[in-house]
């Protein structure tokens, strides 16, 4: 940065002095110095290339001199743009005529002045055009500082408006996602009892609350009188000095009919001071879906933890059913009992059968049955139910059905959905202590409910049954597909009826859908897959194998519960086979191996500690290819649909007689009883 001084220097006006004689430069320079900035020439070529340089305020051109005069340089000096506008005086010491003058005038001239040049005059005329001048440049500045002005107001009327348009946007934006976020936003402070009150000030309040949004914004409904009491209780205080200035809370919200909302809350202090000089501002965000989805998430992990229990369960309950039922058979037919001796034995015969129906149903609830699907006609599934179920509804319940198409046809297990339809329906008889009307309805599911269901590409039957009794609360609601829990009195139920239910329809790959109100009655649907007669062969259209004469006489029994399997053996030797007892996988390996090759029947449990039934099957396929062999299992495992395991018979504990002398008739040719 220059001083004032300099700088005022270097705007000063310049005066170029042009003349071949260097004592009138001086003498010249000397009379102007005080008036302007000099340049002297001491040629007109030289005069020109000073031109090139810069502004002039003024020009004294001698008119004679050599090489080049002055009317030569004025008329170059007016033929350029840049230099065309500066004043030029001549300076004359014997071309005083009148023709020189109008030929000076005429070169654009604006005086005329004879040597020798009086100082008075000469700084006179000088001085205007340097006036002049400066004039000239003070205006051109003000005109550029003014423009500059008007520029940086422009830029600055830009930028402002551009900084409007886009927080225009923003708040457009902003206001745009408050709008599609379940979320509002609110200023509060306390009233004079202490008492917080909102005012929202941004989102769509009725969006999370309904129609009530209109009297929280006017302030005729206060926020907090629907705030859950548990959940006010223990919220954390705003006005307590030991309070973050960010409070965060999650809390039930109770609506005008009486459902709930859950809300998550943060709440951040803008002003201290005492409870009645706080402010704060705060967000409310709906968090029902993720509570829910939360709820569906923990629903569902209790469920499959209940069924891998259940599962568990249920294969070592069978193995104690199978001793029960074959030490009740072989009883049966050894023991010389009495008639009370035999009431007694046929008494723990029908327990161990109940216990037997029982685990079937736990394994329904597990989706771990075997199931045997098959095409079954509308119309004679309802004949079959009906005649079920008549003689248990008794005279004050009446059992309507409607089945809109009766010539569609069902594909699932027979035997299990029955057993479904019938718990239904006894389930709706208990509901109505003093009679009403049950309805069965069939028909097929409409589109909007396979959209809902996402059913997938199959057609679907729907098979609803209603009733009009006490209904289930919300909260029993979610809970009646739980085994064990029912909503019965002490000792009207086991609690497995709908949790067998849900677990065949979800095994079947269905859906189940229960809706209910207290005092109106239960609707509960079952949506099923629908087969057309040509689909596959309908239920009892294959001819059962006659078993005849045994033709199995040797067999290896490998089970490594020792009361099951010495209980098995002496059924065994009952048909007339010859039995070898071994308790595990690697026992059974080793008496091949040690030339018995004799054996037609390898009979193995399949759940062993070491070598499981299957491994054992495989093992002893290398050592004796020509060897039958068949699993027994009391528990169904995923692993039984592998290709391996096709062609070898699955028995299901407790195995039934028949079911074992029809092994020992045919052999490898028997399909597995799960088939």
């Amino acid at each position: 940065m220059l001083p004032p001084e300099a700088e005022g220097r270097l705007n000063r006006a310049r005066i170029l002095l042009v003349d071949d004689d260097e004592r009138n430069l001086l003498a010249l320079s000397q009379v102007l110095k005080d008036t302007a900035e000099i340049v002297t020439a001491g040629s007109g070529r030289q005069a020109l290339r000073h031109l090139l340089d810069g502004e002039f305020a003024v020009i004294l051109l001698d008119v004679f001199m050599p090489d080049m005069d002055g009317y030569e340089v004025a008329e170059l000096v007016r033929m350029r743009p840049q230099t065309a506008g500066i004043p030029i005086i001549f300076l004359s010491a014997i071309h005083k005529e009148a023709e020189h003058l109008l030929r000076g005038y005429s070169m654009g001239a604006v005086d005329y002045v004879f040597k020798p040049v009086d100082p008075l005059v000469l700084t006179s005329k000088v001085s205007v055009f340097v006036d002049l001048f400066n004039a000239r440049r003070q205006i051109e500045a003000k005109s550029r500082a003014e423009q500059e002005l008007r520029e940086a107001g422009y830029r600055a009327e830009l930028e402002r408006l551009r900084i409007e348009s886009e927080l225009h946007a923003t708040a457009a934006r902003q206001a745009a996602i408050l709008e599609a976020l379940p979320l509002a936003l609110f200023e509060a402070a306390p009233d004079p009892t202490g008492r917080l009150v909102r005012r929202f000030i941004a989102g769509d309040l009725s969006k999370l609350v309904g129609a009530e949004a209109g009297d929280l914004e006017t302030g005729a409904l206060s926020w907090e009188d629907r705030i859950h009491p548990d959940d006010l209780a223990i919220r954390p205080p705003l006005y307590d000095r030991s309070t973050a200035s960010v409070v965060s809370s999650e809390y039930r919200w109770i609506c005008a009919d009486k459902s709930q909302r859950h809300f998550f809350e943060r709440i951040v202090l803008l002003a201290d001071g005492e409870a009645a000089g706080a402010y704060w501002v705060g967000t409310l965000v709906d968090v029902t879906d993720r509570k829910n989805l939360e709820l569906q998430l923990v629903q569902s992990g209790k469920m499959d933890a209940l069924g891998q229990l259940t599962g568990g369960v249920a294969h070592d309950f069978n193995n104690v059913l199978a001793a029960i039922l074959a030490g009740t058979n072989l009883l049966g037919r050894r023991a010389a009992l009495d008639e009370s001796g035999r009431r007694v034995l046929d008494q723990v015969r029908q327990a161990a059968e109940k216990g037997t129906d029982l685990v079937r149903r736990m394994m329904a609830f597990a989706r771990k049955q075997d199931l045997k699907p098959a095409v079954i006609p509308v119309a004679s599934f309802c004949e079959s139910i009906a005649g079920l179920v008549d003689h248990a509804l008794g005279g004050a319940i009446t059992l309507r059905w409607s089945c809109l198409d009766k010539h569609a046809a069902i594909y699932a297990d027979r035997s299990l959905l029955e057993l479904s339809i019938v718990n239904l329906i006894l389930n709706a008889r208990d509901a109505m202590p003093a009679g009403g009307e049950v309805e069965v309805a069939i028909a097929m599911a409409s589109d909007r409910e396979r959209s809902r269901l996402n059913l997938g590409p199959d057609d679907y039957l729907r098979i609803e049954v209603r009733d009009q009794g006490v209904g289930i609360s919300t909260e029993m609601l979610e809970r009646v597909t739980e085994p064990f829990f029912t909503t019965k009195e002490v000792g009207k139920g086991t609690g497995l009826g709908l949790s067998m239910v849900a677990g065949f329809v979800q095994q079947s790959e269905g859906r189940l859908e229960i809706e209910s109100q207290p005092g109106k009655g239960t609707s509960i649907r079952l949506f099923m897959r629908a087969s057309s007669f040509a689909d596959q062969p309908t239920v009892g259209s294959r001819p059962m194998d006659n078993p005849g004469v045994p033709s199995i006489r040797r067999v290896l029994l490998v089970d490594d519960d020792p009361l099951v399997r010495v209980l098995m053996a002496e059924q065994l030797r009952e048909m007339g086979v010859s039995v070898v007892e071994v308790g595990s996988g690697e026992d059974a390996v080793d008496y091949l191996q040690a030339g018995n090759g004799n054996i037609d029947l390898l009979l193995s449990d399949f759940a062993m500690p070491g070598l499981n039934g299957m491994q054992t099957i495989e093992r002893a396929r290398t050592i004796c290819p020509q060897v039958a062999c068949a699993i027994m299992t009391g528990h169904i495992q995923e692993s039984f649909a592998d290709a391996a395991l096709r062609g070898v018979p699955i028995l299901r504990k407790p195995v039934p007689g028949k079911d074992l002398a029809r092994l020992l008739g045919i052999g490898l040719k028997l399909e597995s009883v799960a088939n």
